[in-house]
């Protein structure tokens, strides 16, 4: 590597910044916005890894006689600037033996070896909060991440054969051509569609500057090569004159050992990852080569499920096959086997009397409970789910969450139950939903070390919890006098445990509300003078700062601080939200930070889906029937097509993708419950577990990242047998779902929209149900 590593003499800055990729160090990784960084087979420990970084930037800072910053920092624009010091870093990576394997790509500088010219960027490479998606909290490159690589990968082969492109022209076009808003939905890059317009001019101004570099700095600078941008942006018309067509192709079943898989969150896989925190439960999506595409089978004897509300008290034994809990948990009514049914008793761990007995408990100490003001909940260590399938009776919400660990299926028994799930553990990233989104959040001796690592796991409880929401722990080390006997241990230890976790929440601005027997309540504050106290140096936990995305939480890590609600959301505490069921209907104050968001969007679509769905009820019955319980929207904008449903006796998963405008808000805001997810990866579910999956022009918004196949064989795997789809999407997509659905064992049918639009189409489906025929392991 030695021949390439020809550094300039002729520096015309006096700095270099030390650049750390935000997820190298586990450490760290929480407060580093640098650039992205990526390691091939990086092997050494994470803390010489850190140490070999700061001794090459000194290094390099010596060698050229300029000043070193150690600290890490993000790329802005304004570091383009600095060309001349970060140009030295990248070359003296190339240089530097232990970092020998290390890429390091920086926003509109690319070295290519053993040629005197920089060519321009081809895209913003640098990580932040708004792509942190990107990795996962050990520092290793997920699924998505993988994607992006390979993309880069490709542009730079690109700019090393072509020395200088009209990669700039290219991605300029891609994004006004992203700015167009079809029936609401936000077609711009996630997390920055408020940004959109300045950001296309920053990247105008950079790619100009880009050209500019290449010009000064190539010696085939008059070499520009356009015909890819005809390759890549076409015009409308071309678009849709012909729709895609694909072969067809018949998918093969997976052996019958998948039939509870769960790409993500594999146990095959779990050796592969950290015991730390149990980092080994987050979601791990195998690589693209490692998918499968297969057809997920039933368990032998599977039977369509018991219909609700029968089914929030029983399930067939062969749908869900799993003994663990029954077994394990006999003493305390979670469940219990009886012939061919598992029936749910309403027990748990803290209420083997009955679940109804326990809410009503906790209703006399909350009374917001009973009268609309609480109508989201999250249940962490949900068990079956007992606690949130109540709740539903008293109009509360619930999403109940629990990992896939030794408690065999509990997410599977509650979604089979009809109540709605997901699986997740608050490890070392945020959980997948918005700040300030729930009412009530509970745990019922659900395991979680709230008072180890700082209390991290408190501050992600705070962070989604809504000001003036409530948070119920039963269970240690509430009521220590009279329990400790049971919990193997001594008064004293848990006289401190409860004295540290009371000191914790304190210190979070919340206040003891109520307690009583085993249920103790605090609510957090929604007065934003008590996180005052946080601004002193030696306060603990400290306060976020400014760049801290409070909403971004997709592979986002966890941070030792407290996200303070906005104070210029004046309407979104507790007490300011109208109560249920009118917040349903009531355009919330924080659309205003949805781009194009406003109460006469929120109107329109509002409007809309009832229009919509009076439709999707004459073409497929089945809807509002006890046919369909468990039903998810696969790309909601504000959860127009839920709300449009309230009255049906179902409820609504609604999803926001990653990669879209953030209206989750809205959507927990009118009382409604939904995850943020990217869809070229597998959701955080069990298989067989919704009867209707609704997509509105999902394809569309991302064929370009998703490959198709494998978004519908996920949709497959996630649907129940003979369990509904109804795909909303533009008429060059339909004939090609159609093909692939026919290979999925789907029967559909394609439909008009309702409002005589021939680019756009409806295709009803249905899946069939077909049991294994193949016991072969793979």
């Amino acid at each position: 590597m030695a021949g390439t590593c020809k550094i300039k003499e002729a520096l015309t800055e006096n700095k270099l910044w030390y650049l750390a990729g935000p997820a190298i160090f586990t450490d760290i990784a929480q407060y580093s916005l640098g650039a992205i960084t990526y390691g091939g087979g990086m092997s050494s420990a994470k803390a010489a890894l850190e140490s070999n970084t700061k001794v090459l930037a000194f290094e390099a800072g010596r060698k050229h006689k300029i000043l070193v910053n150690t600290r890490s920092v993000g790329i802005s624009s304004l570091h383009l600037y600095e060309k001349d010091s970060l140009l030295v870093v990248i070359k003296e990576l190339d240089c530097h033996q232990t970092l020998e394997q290390m890429k390091l790509v920086i926003l509109g500088v690319v070295y290519e070896p053993g040629i005197e010219c920089y060519g321009p960027g081809i895209r913003e490479l640098f990580m932040s909060r708004n792509n942190a998606h990107l990795v996962i909290a050990e520092g290793r490159v997920n699924e998505a991440g993988e994607r992006y690589l390979i993309q880069i990968k490709s542009d730079i082969l690109i700019l090393q054969k072509r020395h200088v492109t009209n990669a700039c022209s290219r991605l300029q076009l891609i994004i006004l051509g992203k700015m167009k808003i079809k029936d609401g939905k936000a077609m711009s890059h996630p997390d920055k569609s408020s940004r959109i317009v300045p950001m296309t001019l920053m990247f105008i101004v950079l790619c100009g500057f880009s050209f500019y570099l290449g010009g000064i700095f190539c010696s085939e600078k008059n070499r520009i090569v356009t015909k890819d941008i005809a390759e890549v942006v076409q015009s409308p018309k071309e678009a849709t004159s012909a729709p895609l067509q694909i072969k067809p192709t018949t998918f093969p079943e997976c052996s019958s050992d998948y039939q509870d898989y769960t790409p993500c969150t594999d146990p095959r896989k779990w050796k592969r990852y950290g015991l730390h925190r149990l980092t080994f439960m987050e979601r791990h999506c195998p690589p693209i080569f490692d998918r499968k595409e297969c057809l997920v089978p039933p368990p032998d004897g599977y039977k369509s499920p018991i219909k609700w509300p029968k089914s929030k008290n029983e399930c067939w034994y062969r749908n869900v096959p799993y003994d663990w809990i029954n077994k394990q948990k006999s003493n305390q009514n979670w469940l219990r086997k009886e012939g061919e049914k598992f029936l749910f008793p309403g027990g748990g761990t803290m209420f083997p009397r009955g679940v109804g007995a326990y809410v009503d408990l906790m209703q006399d100490l909350i009374p917001e409970m009973q009268d609309g003001t609480i109508r989201t909940a999250i249940d962490t260590g949900c068990g079956v789910a007992s606690w949130g399938g109540d709740l539903l009776d008293r109009g509360i919400l619930t999403v109940s969450l629990a990992p896939r660990d030794n408690h065999e299926a509990q997410v599977q028994f509650a979604l089979e139950r009809g109540i709605p799930a997901i699986l997740g553990i608050i490890s070392t990233q945020r959980l997948p939903f918005p700040s300030n989104s729930f009412d009530m959040a509970h745990c019922s001796r659900c395991l979680i070390p709230w008072t180890e690592f700082g209390g991290i796991y408190l501050l992600e409880i705070h962070r989604i919890l809504r000001p003036g929401g409530f948070w119920v722990l039963s269970g240690p080390p509430v009521n220590y006098e009279n329990r400790w006997r049971g919990w193997n241990t001594t008064v004293e230890e848990q006289k401190s445990d409860y004295d540290k976790l009371q000191e914790l929440l304190t210190s979070m601005c919340f206040k003891l509300y109520n307690k009583k027997d085993d249920i103790a309540v605090w609510q957090k504050s929604s007065d934003n003078s008590c996180y005052d106290q946080l601004a002193t140096p030696d306060a603990y936990p400290p306060k976020c700062d400014d760049g801290t995305e409070p909403d971004a939480a997709w592979y986002t890590p966890l941070r030792p601080c407290v996200v303070i609600p906005n104070p210029n959301h004046k309407k979104s505490g507790l007490k300011s939200v109208s109560k249920w069921p009118e917040r349903l209907h009531v355009a919330p104050e924080r659309i205003s930070g949805v781009h194009g968001g406003s109460a006469s969007t929120f109107k329109h679509d509002d409007s809309k889906w009832k229009v919509r769905v009076k439709h999707y009820k004459k073409l497929l019955p089945a809807i509002g029937t006890d046919k369909i319980r468990n039903v998810m929207d696969m790309n909601t904008v504000y959860g127009g097509f839920a709300a449009a449903l309230i009255d049906d006796p179902l409820w609504v998963m609604n999803v926001v993708s990653s990669y879209a405008a953030n209206t989750l808000t809205v959507v927990y805001d009118r009382g409604l419950i939904g995850t943020y997810h990217d869809w070229c990866e597998a959701f955080s579910t069990y298989p067989r577990t919704y009867d209707l999956l609704h997509l509105d022009g999902l394809f569309t918004a991302e064929s370009h990242r998703c490959d198709m196949k494998y978004m519908l064989l996920e949709m497959d795997r996630i649907l129940r047998p003979n369990g509904y789809v109804i795909i909303r999407e533009s008429s060059y997509f339909i004939d090609a779902v159609s093909t692939i659905a026919k290979g999925m064992r789907w029967s559909c049918r394609k439909e008009d929209t309702g409002y005589d639009l021939e680019k756009e189409k409806v295709l009803i489906c249905q899946k069939k149900l077909w049991y294994s025929s193949n016991r072969s392991l793979r």
